[in-house]
Order: C-alpha cells, then sequence, then structure tokens
C-alpha cells in the first residue's frame, strides 16, 4: 500500500471508530462526542503514520492538530484549562522540537518558541527585572499580523 493510501485509510478507520462509539453511547466517554476528539484522532493518526512510515513529514502538523484538539477539549470540559493565547505558540514550539528529534532541524525555533510561550502565560508573575517583557507583549500583541506577513515574505524569499 503506498503511503498516501495508509494515511487516508488510517484516518477513515479513526473516524468510523468515533463515529461507532458515538452511536453506542457509551456512558463513561460521553466527553469525547465532540469536534475537539476527531481532530484529537487526526492529530494521533499523522504522528502514527509519520512513525510507522518513517517519513517524518507529518509530525509537525500531526502535532499541532494533536496539541489544538486537546487544547480546545480542555476548555470545553475542564474548568482549570488554560485560556491563554499564547498556549498555540507552546503548541507550535513542542511541535518543532518533536520533529527535530526525527529530522534534526527546527530544535532551535521550538526551544523559543516554547519558553516564549512559558514566559507569556505566566507574564503576570514577572519579577521585576522582567518588567520589559509587557512591553514586548504589548508591541507583539499591537503588530503581529504585520510580523506574520514579514515572515511569510522572508520564507519565500528564502525558497528562491
Amino acid at each position: 500500500m503506498k503511503k498516501q493510501n495508509s494515511l487516508i485509510a488510517y484516518i477513515l478507520i479513526g473516524i468510523g471508530l468515533f463515529f461507532l462509539l458515538r452511536q453506542l453511547k457509551i456512558p463513561i466517554i460521553t466527553d469525547f462526542y465532540s469536534w475537539q476528539t476527531i481532530l484529537i484522532i487526526v492529530g494521533i493518526i499523522l504522528l502514527f503514520h509519520s512513525y510507522s512510515t518513517k517519513s517524518y513529514q507529518n509530525i509537525l502538523s500531526g502535532t499541532i492538530v494533536l496539541g489544538l484538539g486537546i487544547h480546545f477539549h480542555g476548555l470545553a470540559h475542564y474548568r482549570f484549562w488554560i485560556d491563554h493565547w499564547a498556549v498555540y505558540i507552546l503548541i507550535v514550539g513542542i511541535a518543532f522540537i518533536l520533529r527535530a528529534t526525527k529530522t534534526k532541524r527546527g530544535f532551535i525555533i521550538g526551544l523559543l518558541l516554547t519558553t516564549l510561550s512559558i514566559l507569556l502565560i505566566f507574564s503576570t508573575k514577572v519579577p521585576v527585572y522582567f518588567q520589559w517583557i509587557y512591553d514586548v507583549v504589548h508591541l507583539i500583541e499591537q503588530f503581529w499580523p504585520i510580523i506574520l506577513i514579514i515572515i511569510g515574505i522572508y520564507m519565500i524569499k528564502k525558497k528562491k
């Protein structure tokens, strides 16, 4: 079976199991009958496919989709779950680090994103000598669309 066909097969099996369990209405897993669970399933399948075929191109996307599914599930079902925009940066940072374990690319970016997100999540309790973080966060919040455009243009120019 080709690698692409096996990915589609795994996705069909995962989604089929999700809807089968939903029809069976097992009381223990009723919290998982949601769209967030579909994200979790697709993320797990992307990761499983990447590791089983030893083509690690889907590790980044699988980790991001799995992380988003877990985060959205946590927001919907648990009061203690952190609802901060820096969690999305944390998910991407972890995805880069996980991909770097197999491809040896992106570890520094992942480490920087993870560190930045942790600092931002806990930025309300920063010591006095880290007060500059508030200024940086304010600038990022104000100019993040421009930053995304600049990064995108850089990536396009880098490929040429």
